[in-house]
C-alpha cells in the first residue's frame, strides 16, 4: 500500500536496488570511471588506517596526540590531574592506548591544559605506556 509520504516510485526503488547490488556484493567500487570514486586521503591526513593515535608510536606526532587530546577532553576538563583525565577519556569512550598512557602518568602532577599532559605523553624517553 503507497501511503503518499515515498520520494521515489516502487520502479525506481528496484532500478536503485540494481544500481548498488556490485557495491554491496563485492565490498568496493565498481564503476570504471573514477571520478565517482570516494578521493584518497591527503598526505596531510591523521593516520586513521593506522589505529588510533597513541603517544611513543611511529606516526604519533606531538601535533596529532594534541589533536586527538583536545578532541576528546575539550577545555571544561582542566585543571586536572591525569587520574581525573583518565575518568573523563573512559567515560567518552576513547581509545585504550590514550587511556593507558594516561594511566602511566605520575597522579601527584595537575595538568592545566592539553597543551601540557601532551608535553608529559610526548617527553623524550617515555614509552607512551
Amino acid at each position: 500500500m503507497q501511503r503518499g509520504n515515498d520520494r521515489l516510485s516502487v520502479h525506481r526503488d528496484e532500478e536503485m536496488k540494481h544500481e548498488l547490488q556490485g557495491l554491496l556484493r563485492s565490498g568496493h567500487p565498481t564503476r570504471t570511471d573514477e571520478w565517482h570514486d570516494p578521493e584518497p586521503t591527503a598526505d596531510d591526513d591523521l593516520e586513521v588506517a593506522g589505529g588510533p593515535v597513541a603517544p611513543g608510536s611511529t606516526g604519533a606526532s606531538f601535533e596529532t596526540v594534541r589533536l586527538e587530546l583536545a578532541r576528546l577532553l575539550g577545555r571544561s576538563s582542566f585543571p586536572a590531574s591525569a587520574r581525573d583525565l583518565t575518568g573523563v577519556l573512559r567515560r567518552k569512550n576513547a581509545p585504550d592506548v590514550l587511556v593507558q598512557a594516561l594511566e602511566g602518568l605520575p597522579g601527584k602532577d595537575r595538568y592545566a591544559n592539553v597543551q601540557e599532559l601532551t608535553k608529559a605523553l610526548t617527553r623524550p624517553g617515555r614509552s607512551g605506556r
